[in-house]
């Protein structure tokens, strides 16, 4: 695929932390209304190369475009406001703060207003309010927790706060958004939800990188896989293409331990 044809291109990115490479010239290419998996064993990079693409940290070598613009240079914040917006893996909500909350304040880096507007309380600053609330409400309806938009984040079942902080990224319909292990502690039938509602996502028009180590979840939503291992790109290709590699089965999925038993029976 030509970098032209790109939503998210990342280029040679590389990340060290003193001595330790943790992203070592990684390139990958996110295609409009995909959902692309990033895989790998712990340590591998995973998160660390999320946080790059997020703009939490600065890369030490290469390059990131959006819809074929350089973003290198943006912080994180100014690449929310372009449309890429995230989970994280250890959730990141406010306890305290109700479900609709939670998903409005991650709306506001969207807003106009300022601390002018928000004290005399003008006319454009109450519509932007309620126009948070209302696609707040919408982002809650997406997820099926309507119900529960009252309701303490805290006091959530992990389910649904796992499906809150989804909420909260998708709220803003951003062009692209990173998931980071989504499915980290769910059951069978909760990770088959989520399955369901990336494709959703993906079909919403929001083109989705996932992190993930449930490999049900990966090969049934994703379009394409990157694997990596020791912060280096191991593998890319259809899901297909990924369980078949004699590599990533060696570094990641594990050999099928039938056949050595076989051989050994048969000695």
């Amino acid at each position: 695929m030509s970098a032209a044809s790109a939503l998210l291109e990342a280029a040679g990115v590389t990340r060290r932390f003193g001595g330790l490479t943790a992203v070592d010239g990684v390139d990958l290419v996110l295609r409009p209304g995909s959902v692309h998996g990033l895989i790998g064993p712990n340590g591998a990079g995973k998160t660390t190369f999320l946080n790059l693409i997020a703009g939490v940290l600065p890369p030490n070598a290469g390059r990131f475009a959006l819809a074929g613009a350089e973003i290198t240079a943006l912080r994180d914040h100014q690449r929310a406001r372009l449309g890429i917006r995230r989970t994280f893996q250890n959730l990141k909500l406010f306890p305290e703060m109700t479900a609709i909350e939670n998903v409005a304040i991650g709306m506001h880096a969207d807003t106009r207003a300022g601390i002018f507007a928000a004290l005399f309380r003008t006319p454009a600053q109450r519509r932007e309010e309620a126009m948070i609330a209302e696609r707040a409400a919408a982002a809650l309806a997406f997820v099926g927790l309507s119900s529960q938009a009252r309701t303490p984040a805290g006091t959530l079942a992990y389910g649904h706060r796992r499906l809150l902080e989804i909420a909260r990224a998708i709220a803003c319909a951003p062009r692209v958004v990173l998931l980071d292990e989504p499915a980290a502690g769910l059951n069978e039938t909760e990770a088959a939800g989520l399955v369901e509602l990336i494709a959703r996502i993906r079909d919403s028009g929001t083109a989705v990188i996932l992190v993930e180590h449930h490999m049900d979840v990966v090969m049934t939503v994703c379009d394409e896989v990157t694997v990596l291992n020791y912060g280096r790109r191991l593998a890319h290709g259809t899901p297909a293409e990924i369980q078949a590699d004699p590599q990533v089965i060696e570094a990641y999925l594990g050999r099928d331990t039938a056949e050595p038993e076989a051989e050994a029976a048969a000695c």
